[in-house]
């Protein structure tokens, strides 16, 4: 059996979708205007930031997590 090598899979010319076309573009563009420039320039991405506040998401567990450990002891204490 003849089994092709990595870079014989790699070097065969695959067909591009438009959109793929589009989006390589789109960053071939991004590249070439990142050249040359120092790293304090270059626009970096945003970090991520949560949709909701941490007082929420601490509200929201003590209703959860509280309500949970309410029923507990309510079923341990007062059978």
């Amino acid at each position: 059996m003849f089994w092709p090598s990595i870079g014989h899979i790699a070097s065969q010319n695959i067909a591009q979708t438009p959109e793929q076309r589009k989006r390589n573009q789109k960053f071939a563009k991004e590249q070439t205007a990142k050249r040359g420039k120092p790293a304090s320039e270059i626009k970096k991405k945003q970090e991520f930031k949560s949709p909701i506040s941490p007082v929420a998401l601490a509200l929201l567990g003590f209703v959860v997590f509280g309500g949970l450990l309410f029923e507990l002891l309510s079923r341990i204490f007062f059978r």
